[in-house]
């Protein structure tokens, strides 16, 4: 008896298997042992490990691109930060310069040298410049520090207004007395 194509199509077969064998009513017997169905456990094993390795170098290269970024991360916050702090340095230097008057500034304060403690390892410059009648000055507040082998600066400039009325000649320990 001759068995039909669709008779057949019931079976899995892999490349290298016979065709079924052929069953006393002249049908293909298509049933497995229990617990061969799938193939073989050397090439689950197999495949398994193929499966741990590429697993295994996507986390790595993952992990990797992570570090890297974290790295970053923390150079740009302290770069941030670092930056912040001279703000607050050049905002502290043209407060003084606002309060005290950018007239004949210069020549009674100091106009650069190392910020207060705690931020020694910053350094400030003031450049001031009249314009000359009652024209605003020019001001213009650096500051320097060193970061990552590199000098790093901020700088502000701005204008700021002469005071109303005439500076009588003081020393440093005397206060500012302005007549009207």
């Amino acid at each position: 008896m001759v068995t039909s194509r669709s008779n057949l199509s019931c079976c899995r077969r892999e490349a290298a298997t016979p065709l079924p064998a052929i069953g006393a009513r002249g049908v293909a017997c298509c049933e497995e042992p229990a617990g061969t169905a799938g193939p073989p456990k050397a090439l689950r094993r197999g495949s398994i490990l193929v499966d741990v390795i590429v697993g295994s170098v996507i986390l790595g290269l993952a992990l990797t691109a992570m570090i890297g970024l974290v790295g970053r991360a923390i150079s740009e916050q302290t770069g941030g930060e670092q930056l912040q702090t001279a703000a607050m340095l050049i905002d502290e230097q043209l407060a003084l310069v606002l309060a005290r008057g950018p007239d004949n500034y210069a020549s009674r304060y100091e106009i650069q040298g190392p910020c207060d403690p705690p931020f020694e390892q910053f350094r400030y410059e003031l450049d001031i410049q009249e314009q000359g009648g009652a024209n605003p000055y020019f001001v213009r507040a650096t500051v320097f520090w060193e970061a990552g082998g590199r000098t790093r600066s901020a700088s502000v400039e701005t204008l700021i207004a002469p005071r109303p009325g005439e500076v009588e000649d003081r020393t440093l320990d005397q206060g500012v007395t302005r007549t009207p």
